[in-house]
């Protein structure tokens, strides 16, 4: 039970499973930062804790759960930056550059979700939930700006065509916006992050900057 003291309810043994899951991931994050995600081995973090691999598989059934785990968190990482800023009312710019800085911090934690698929991972339906939250935020700030007149052709293309978009109610401009938003940010940061700037001789936030102004109203 919990106690008014706030003491944790959880049993000794659930508390140490917690941490040893934990222990896991952050050993996970390191294996992803030095190879990245497609060298994850369970084996190689059994080693680095000290104990043997069949001893691992009491806490995560095998690599895919490890990653499936590890996608859900970094989504939610997103998610839950980007809440404060949509709840106040942040429009699309501000949105986006939330985004920008959340990759910064934490490349790896970035390319995991939105870079090359891990091959042989499939994450399950479940997975991308927290995703649709974040695609929610955006959208939402997409409608709330003047629409586009008139409507491009995609624009009518994507009309029918929202199952992406979770049935979110917004216009089809609206919807191409979210679109045109969504690629061109991932196209700029993972350049950005991939290093492809460097020696470039401009300012990456720069080109951000402007890949934004063109998608906002004049």
């Amino acid at each position: 039970m919990t106690g008014t003291g706030g003491t944790d309810p959880k049993s000794p043994r659930e508390r140490y499973r917690a941490q040893v899951r934990a222990e896991i991931k952050q050993h996970a994050w390191e294996q992803i930062a030095t190879a990245g995600a497609s060298a994850l081995s369970l084996n190689a973090i059994a080693k680095r804790m000290g104990v043997s691999g069949p001893a691992l598989y009491r806490y995560y059934a095998g690599r895919d759960e490890l990653i499936t785990e590890l996608v859900t968190d970094a989504y939610r990482s997103l998610a839950d930056t980007l809440r404060p800023a949509a709840e106040q009312g942040a429009d699309l710019a501000a949105l986006a550059h939330t985004v920008r800085a959340w990759a910064l911090a934490d490349p790896q934690r970035y390319f995991l979700v939105y870079g090359t698929p891990v091959p042989g991972f499939r994450a399950p339906a479940g997975t991308t939930a927290v995703s649709d939250e974040i695609m929610t935020m955006l959208l939402d700030a997409c409608a709330a700006l003047p629409a586009a007149e008139p409507a491009a052709p995609f624009a009518t293309h994507l009309a029918e065509r929202r199952e992406w978009a979770g049935g979110h109610p917004a216009p089809p401009a609206a919807l191409h916006r979210a679109l045109s938003f969504w690629t061109r940010v991932h196209g700029v940061l993972s350049l950005e992050l991939a290093g492809h700037f460097t020696g470039m001789g401009f300012d990456p936030a720069q080109l951000f900057a402007a890949e934004l102004a063109d998608l906002l109203p004049r």
